[in-house]
């Protein structure tokens, strides 16, 4: 009727068929199932390692150096379910080694695009550079497959044209020179060294001379201070009592000098406290009422500005008001005279010839006398030449009134008449 199966850690139980519950495909992992028989399908998918060893025979680099390169590399089913559906989709029902063989040339193939993008030195120098970037970039191939590479190792790298033997041989070289140089720098660093230790004991057994030299003179200056001091004690005990007795005279005057320093300083003190007083007698008999009287005159001067300068503002605000006043007086006169004279002007206009005529004829007395004017001033009046210039000369100023009217009047005086 049917199987109960199940299956390690290590791999995955594919069941697939009818009677699924509605799916498909059933993944179990380390775990079991039961499966009906003649219905359901079942496969095992083995989750272990797989080691494959990617081969490359005679690729050439970017300089067209042609290597062999040998890896090995480590590769699983990832257990994710998207993952086991595409593995199982790809490798199930297929052996072992087919599977290994399918990884193999794809990492193969990695490997030979990735040597002819690199050089020989870059490949030999830096492995691990080359392994990482093969695996970056079969990953991606790799997970399309459901598989991850787990490690990926490069082994071995040659050439047949000996190439990288030369690359050894120069290294080699380098080596071999850099260590001559360092034994040669090794000697003379120990000779300066040595040489550096020679005048370091020359200096020390020259500082012990110099030490020796001053130690003798530091004793020969001591025993010489000592004997100035023993001859100094002599001397001063010789001279003991003369100094004592000199010591007590000098005490004696100091004594008297403090005193007459004390008697002079009372003396002081005594007038500072006379000028003192007498300063506070000025202060309250002279020095309080100048200061009173300053005020009172300061404060009499103060109310006298106040009063002056508001006598100014009341005269300026008079003033501005009579100023207004005449301004306003003389406004309405001229209104006035103006209202007046252009009266006349229409009234004039209003008038006839003989209106006019007359006007001028009252006018006459007023132009004759305004004439005459200048001749009051006149005591005397002298005619020079005979009586035919007198009565020319009178001829001639009679003949100027009539157009002197005509000008005053506005029309000829004779036009006026004649309309009369």
């Amino acid at each position: 009727m049917g199987s109960h199966l199940t299956c390690g850690p290590d791999e995955v139980i594919v069941i697939s068929g009818g009677l699924i519950r509605g799916k498909k495909k059933r993944y179990i992992i380390g775990g079991h199932a039961f499966a009906i028989w003649c219905v359901t399908h079942v496969h095992y998918l083995s989750l272990n390692l797989m080691t494959v060893y990617p081969y490359c025979y005679h690729v050439e680099t970017i300089l067209g150096v042609a290597v062999t390169v040998s890896s090995v590399a480590q590769c699983k089913f990832l257990r994710g379910i998207e993952f086991l559906k595409i593995s199982t989709e790809q490798f199930l029902g297929i052996e072992e080694h087919e599977i290994k063989r399918t990884i193999c040339e794809t990492l193969e193939g990695t490997l030979r695009a990735i040597v002819g993008e690199m050089t020989v030195e870059q490949l030999y120098k830096d492995r691990e550079m080359f392994s990482k970037r093969v695996w970056q970039v079969a990953a991606p191939d790799m997970a399309r497959m459901g598989m991850a590479i787990m490690s990926f190792t490069i082994t071995d790298i040659s050439d047949e044209e000996n190439y990288l033997m030369s690359l050894g041989r120069a290294q080699i070289a380098a080596v071999k020179r850099d260590a001559a140089i360092g034994v040669a720098e090794a000697e003379r660093d120990a000779g300066i060294r040595e040489a550096e230790c020679e005048k370091e004991a020359q200096n020390v057994i020259f500082e012990m001379g110099a030490k020796i030299g001053h130690h003798s003179k530091m004793y020969n200056l001591a025993k010489a201070s000592f004997d100035q001091e023993v001859n100094a004690a002599k001397a001063q005990a010789a001279l003991a009592y003369e100094l004592q007795a000199a010591k007590i005279q000098q005490q004696i005057r100091s004594e008297e000098v403090q005193i007459d320093i004390i008697e002079r300083k009372k003396e002081t003190e005594i007038q500072e406290k006379e000028v003192e007083r007498k300063n506070k007698e000025l202060i309250s008999t002279i020095r309080l009422p100048a200061e009173a009287e300053n005020y009172e005159i300061y404060t009499v001067a103060q109310g006298l500005k106040t009063q002056a300068l508001e006598e100014g503002k009341a005269k300026a605000e008079q003033l501005q008001l009579l100023g207004t006043s005449e301004a306003r007086v003389l406004q309405v006169t001229g209104n006035a005279d103006a209202q007046l004279m252009l009266l006349k002007a229409n009234v004039f206009k209003t008038y006839q010839t003989a209106a006019k005529l007359a006007l001028v004829l009252e006018s006459l007395p007023k132009i004759t006398t305004q004439i005459c004017l200048p001749l009051e001033k006149v005591k005397e009046i002298v005619i020079i030449g005979g009586s035919d210039s007198i009565t020319s000369e009178l001829s001639r100023l009679i003949g100027q009134i009539p157009p002197s009217l005509s000008a005053l009047a506005g029309k000829e005086l004779e036009n006026l008449l004649k309309n009369k």
